[in-house]
């Protein structure tokens, strides 16, 4: 599509689930897209196969978003290599589910660090490059789960809510310099995270989506490529949810 062309985009976390759907989509459209992993580089190398098998450019990239440093170097060195950074994708996270009294610190901070630092660490190395080219698009993974909790997850609940406040705040910053930022909100989605639930706990979440199924990772990735496009150009601060009516 033509105004992706000449495009660029960093995809957080992108060698499974929603990220996987997230870049293919993206290069689907033209636009070149910078695959990052943190540990599985042969999942990271299927991301880009599947993307230049299907005509599309990218590249994948090995970093950890929580490393304040290392985002700043490996982002810096992105819009060095390819001439600027357009499209930023903040989809990293983790779990490390537990009940809240039982729930050990690392696991508290490992998650924050991951699933909500790792948004900060991004956006402010890659707002330094959008500012400059006054433009971008800046979309946060965040979850139905930040907006209304769960059970054994007070850590992800507590980063996913972060990001939407996080994601308000900075398109306040940044709308002036002609950078959107958005959130996108998804629902029970069909990916490693969920797959492992017992086949009794999913019956009962799908009981209460409207929609009555859970949602596929390509379902998140065609709204986040709306978002990144021209015509979501007057959007920014806002949460889509992808639910399937869950929480309405």
């Amino acid at each position: 599509m033509a105004e992706f062309k000449d495009k660029v985009a960093l995809v957080t976390g992108a060698s499974r689930g929603i990220g996987r759907a997230v870049a293919i989509e993206l290069a689907s459209r033209g636009v070149f897209v910078v695959v990052n992993y943190a540990q599985n580089e042969a999942a990271a190398r299927e991301v880009l196969f599947t993307i230049e098998n299907s005509g599309g450019k990218g590249e994948i990239r090995h970093f950890d978003v929580a490393n304040t440093t290392v985002v700043q170097d490996e982002i810096g060195k992105i819009g060095e290599q390819f001439g600027g950074l357009h499209i930023l994708v903040n989809n990293a996270g983790i779990t490390k589910d537990g009940l809240i009294v039982r729930m050990k610190e690392e696991d508290w901070d490992m998650v924050l660090s991951v699933d909500l630092k790792g948004v900060f660490n991004c956006t402010r190395a890659a707002a330094k490059i959008m500012m400059k080219q006054r433009y971008g698009r800046i979309i946060n993974i965040s979850s139905i789960i930040g907006e209304m909790g769960n059970s054994g997850q007070v850590n992800y609940s507590a980063a996913k809510a972060g990001i939407i406040g996080f994601t308000k705040s900075a398109a306040k910053e940044l709308g002036s310099r002609g950078i959107t930022v958005n959130a996108v909100s998804p629902g029970f989605i069909e990916t490693d995270m969920t797959r492992n639930l017992p086949e009794n706990i999913r019956n009962k979440y799908v009981e209460g989506i409207p929609i009555g199924r859970f949602g596929n990772p390509e379902d998140v990735a065609k709204v986040v490529a709306f978002l990144s496009s021209d015509d979501a150009s007057y959007i920014t601060g806002e949460v889509v949810r992808v639910n399937g009516g869950l929480y309405t």
